[in-house]
């Protein structure tokens, strides 16, 4: 037998910057111009950012004399299709864009991950920009390089790990939010402080008020601590096999009812009913007390995040999209699992019966009362 062996050890240096400002999204052109990442853009945007500021965005980049169009998908998850990447790529493909190109996501998580899957397939990956325009984008999707697109069998199953080249988040745009998007990335934030950062989660049950009313010195550190949290995580695990799992925390029953209510259920607000089967789960498989639980599920209600699977929807419906999620390898779900606040990990012995009696239970599936 001949051996050939192909060695790929990779020495590209992917680092970037994400840049945290109020009032940012005025200087991103001239900052952009000193970066040279594309000899043309394409800014792609949805319908609701394009309304607001996408004209703007676009003419203040063309007076720095960067070349750059604008393309608008229809906002909402619904977009998040296979038909809009080929939409966009054949836009790219009639205006010239080359391998020296860039695209910019100008937008909430649905733009971020299309334009991101976009860039990463058009002629084998070119770069890509962050300008997320929501919270849930501004502290987690933006960030860690996650790109894709929905399939009639579930949620981001068809995509790529492409990092941004840099990510430009202005706390400022938040204004522009009703309060159910605040609460959609709030979601998120109680998350993060769950995970890994118990002063975090302190600072969120003592400074709701403040936190809702979108206090600018506050929100802009809350935004950068986040950002620095799914940063050391990606720093050590790109690739989700390992590590990276545990960003994943209420996520494998929140992408369920997601699935179920057909996508009006928001991610915010799945993750948090998510979170709380979580820490349900957590608390029957013996690694945290009933407080501990009690304490995570206090926190999401002082922000008036769902903690219950809303009478819409059947529990097993919820059980059967989960089944189909990434999350399950071989039949079993990698489950992450509260041990205590600031601390998860991965739990892939987690039996399925124990999952529907959580999930059907009457004290946590609204329909069953």
């Amino acid at each position: 037998m001949e051996t050939v062996t192909i060695h790929l050890k990779s020495a590209l240096d992917r680092t970037y910057n994400i840049l945290i400002e109020p009032g940012l999204i005025r200087k991103i052109s001239k900052d952009l111009k000193t970066q040279e990442i594309g000899n043309r853009y394409l800014v792609v945007t949805d319908t609701n950012v394009a309304d607001l500021i996408g004209n703007d965005f676009i003419e203040s980049l063309r007076a720095e004399g960067l070349q750059c169009d604008l393309f608008v998908i229809p906002a909402g998850e619904e977009s998040k299709r296979w038909e809009t990447v080929l939409r966009i790529s054949d836009r790219m493909t009639t205006l010239g864009l080359d391998r020296g190109s860039a695209v910019i996501a100008l937008g909430g998580g649905v733009v971020g991950d299309i334009a991101g899957f976009s860039a990463a397939i058009y002629m084998r990956g070119i770069p890509y920009i962050q300008v997320p325009t929501t919270l849930l984008a501004q502290i987690d999707s933006s960030v860690g390089g996650k790109t894709g697109i929905d399939t009639e069998h579930g949620k981001n199953l068809l995509g790529a790990f492409h990092q941004p080249a840099r990510v430009y988040i202005d706390p400022d745009l938040l204004n522009t939010l009703p309060e159910a998007e605040i609460k959609n990335g709030l979601a998120e934030m109680i998350k993060y402080a769950v995970i890994k950062d118990p002063e975090l989660f302190e600072t969120l049950e003592n400074s709701r008020d403040q936190v809702m009313r979108l206090e600018m010195s506050l929100i802009t550190s809350l935004i950068a601590r986040c950002c620095e949290i799914k940063g050391e995580v990606v720093e050590q695990d790109e690739k989700e096999g390992g590590l990276r799992r545990i960003l994943n925390f209420g996520h494998t029953v929140g992408h369920g009812i997601e699935a179920a209510s057909d996508f009006a259920i928001p991610h915010g607000a799945a993750v948090s009913i998510g979170m709380a089967a979580a820490a349900k789960l957590s608390r029957i498989e013996g690694f945290i007390s009933e407080d501990v639980e009690q304490k995570i599920v206090d926190l999401l209600r002082l922000y008036r995040l769902p903690v219950e699977i809303p009478s819409s929807i059947k529990w097993n419906t919820v059980f059967h999209h989960m089944k189909s999620d990434k999350k399950f390898v071989g039949g079993i779900p990698f489950f992450v699992l509260v041990k205590r606040i600031g601390e998860v990990f991965v739990f892939n012995k987690l039996r399925l019966e124990k999952i529907e009696a959580v999930l059907s239970d009457s004290n946590f599936s609204k329909k069953s009362r």
